[in-house]
Order: structure tokens, then C-alpha cells, then sequence
């Protein structure tokens, strides 16, 4: 009974602490309290600093063929690890360890990029179905699980399929597809449920513009959910986006460095020869979509109102 009422007591004194701070701040405490928050900011700040400074670090030029005279692709013979190439040379000769780096940055901007434009897409649609409702709700939201009712994969397939000339843009519009209905969803259900929240009616019983309303008190307060499934879909967009890749229908420059061509042609063409080049690349991909989605994930639990009580 004691050990009970000290629990109780000290979950009031934390909750009377924590008066006088924004629910921003409230989460940012909790999650820098988190190992698995902790685990995942540290991946993704890594990431985000690679990807920057990817230039500054590779040792090589990614594109300069050095070793292209000791490959021999008829007889399987791909130059591995020396002085001067930590990681070996792909099949054209080029430094691995360089193109991975470079990579780095090629894969951040194909998941910012495809996450940004699904994002920008989807807010527009869940938006409008949220603040009007009706007929328009009942439009946008039958599009949207026409949407959803395709596996999201098979979706970004139809998609990137449909490109004449498949380019790195292919893949950055055929991934941001997939994501466009799963935030068109989120918005629409957070803002229909502001729509009965105190304060957007009394802004309405004043006389508050419907516009005004929507704008300034019910989509704001509807883009916490939408912004940390931002970051989980920043995971997803980079893993399938060497899906794409390994399919075949991602972008065919074999000079580009982007960790997702990388993995499908290894994996294709030199998995036998040297598994390496297929390795490399697929870790690095687990990696940082293991990192966006603890950092999502912990975001979420630390936004929840449940965790707070």
C-alpha cells in the first residue's frame, strides 16, 4: 500500500512539474530519457552528417574508373580490399568505400524528396476532405482507398512503369505515391477530430471565417501525427526505393552512386562473383531505416497522451 501511494505521489509531483512546459518540450524530456530514442537520433544524425559531408570524406573520386584494367567481369575477377581501396572497387574499377559516402547523400535526397512530395500531396487532399467534409470528403477519400487498396509496392511498380525514360526522378515520384494516401488519411481523421474540439467551437459560436478556423486552429494542431509519420516514412521511402532499384526500374545510370542502384545491380549481376558489393549497400540501407523508424516510433509514444498521465 505504502510502495502504491509513494508511485501515485510521485507521478503528481512529475506531472505538477511539467505545468509549466509545451507538449514539445514535455516529449523532447521523455524522449531524451528513451534508449531506443537515443539509438535512433544517433543513427540519424550520423546519416544526415555523412550525407552532407560525403564529398569532403570519400578519399577517391566515386566516378574515376582506377582499377578498371584489373577487372575481368568473363572470368570473375572484381579487385577486393587493398592499400588505398579499404573496401575494393566495383565493377568499373571505382573505390567502393567512395561510392558508398557519396551514395549516402544520393539516398537522402530520394527519401527527403519522395517523403516531401507524398507529404505535400497528401496534406492538400486530407486537408480539404478534413475542412469541408461532405461530398468533397466523400470524393477525396474514395480516390484515396482506391489508393490504398493496391499493395504500396506493387503501386510504386505502376507507377515508375509508366515512365518512358525511367530517371532518379522516376523513383522519387513513384515512391512519394505511396505515401500520399497514408497522410491523406492521418490529416483527414486528426482534423475531423478537431472539428469538434472546444476551441474551434467557440472560434465558430464567435463568428470566426471558416477559412480563419481551419487554417489557424484546426490544421496546426493536426500536425503532430503528420510529421512524425513523416520520419517512419522516410525509412520506407528508402527501402523501396531499392526495391525499385533491384527490379530493374529505378534510375539506369550505372555511374550514379545511390546505395539502392548499388544493391540492385550487385545483388543481380556480382552476387556470386563478390557478395560485397551487394553487402555493403544493404546494410547501410537497414541501418538507417532502422534508425528513422526507432526515432518515429519514439516520437510518437512521446506525443501519445496516454504516456502522459
Amino acid at each position: 500500500m505504502t510502495n502504491l501511494l509513494t508511485r501515485k505521489k510521485d507521478k503528481v509531483d512529475e506531472l505538477a512539474a511539467s505545468a509549466g512546459h509545451s507538449l514539445a518540450q514535455q516529449a523532447i524530456r521523455r524522449m531524451a530519457r528513451s534508449p531506443v530514442a537515443i539509438v535512433g537520433a544517433v543513427i540519424t544524425g550520423l546519416f544526415l552528417l555523412l550525407a552532407i559531408f560525403a564529398p569532403l570524406l570519400a578519399p577517391k573520386d566515386p566516378y574515376e574508373r582506377y582499377l578498371q584494367g584489373e577487372v575481368v567481369l568473363g572470368s570473375g575477377i572484381i579487385p577486393g580490399p587493398r592499400d588505398g581501396f579499404p573496401l575494393g572497387v566495383d565493377d568499373f574499377g571505382r573505390d567502393l568505400l567512395s561510392r558508398l559516402l557519396v551514395g549516402a547523400q544520393q539516398t537522402l535526397l530520394v527519401g527527403v524528396m519522395a517523403t516531401l512530395i507524398g507529404l505535400a500531396i497528401g496534406m492538400v487532399i486530407g486537408g480539404l476532405a478534413g475542412a469541408f467534409g461532405g461530398w468533397v470528403d466523400t470524393v477525396l477519400m474514395r480516390l484515396v482507398d482506391v489508393m490504398l487498396s493496391i499493395p504500396s509496392l506493387l503501386l510504386a511498380i505502376s507507377v515508375a512503369a509508366l515512365a518512358a525514360k525511367p530517371n532518379q526522378w522516376t523513383v522519387i515520384i513513384a515512391v512519394a505515391m505511396v505515401s500520399v494516401p497514408i497522410f491523406a488519411r492521418l490529416l483527414r481523421g486528426t482534423m475531423l477530430a478537431q472539428r469538434g474540439s472546444d476551441h474551434v467551437l467557440a472560434a465558430t459560436s464567435l463568428g470566426v471565417k471558416r477559412h480563419t478556423i481551419v487554417l489557424r486552429h484546426m490544421l496546426p494542431n493536426s500536425l503532430g501525427p503528420v510529421i512524425v509519420q513523416a520520419t517512419l516514412t522516410l525509412a520506407t521511402s528508402i527501402i523501396e526505393a531499392a526495391a525499385l532499384s533491384f527490379l530493374g526500374l529505378g534510375d539506369p545510370d550505372p555511374s550514379r552512386a545511390e546505395w539502392g542502384l548499388m544493391l540492385g545491380k550487385a545483388a543481380k549481376q556480382f552476387l556470386d562473383i563478390r557478395p560485397e558489393l551487394a553487402f555493403y549497400p544493404a546494410i547501410a540501407i537497414i541501418i538507417v531505416a532502422l534508425g528513422f523508424t526507432l526515432l518515429g516510433e519514439s516520437m510518437r509514444e512521446a506525443l501519445d497522451p496516454k504516456n502522459r498521465r
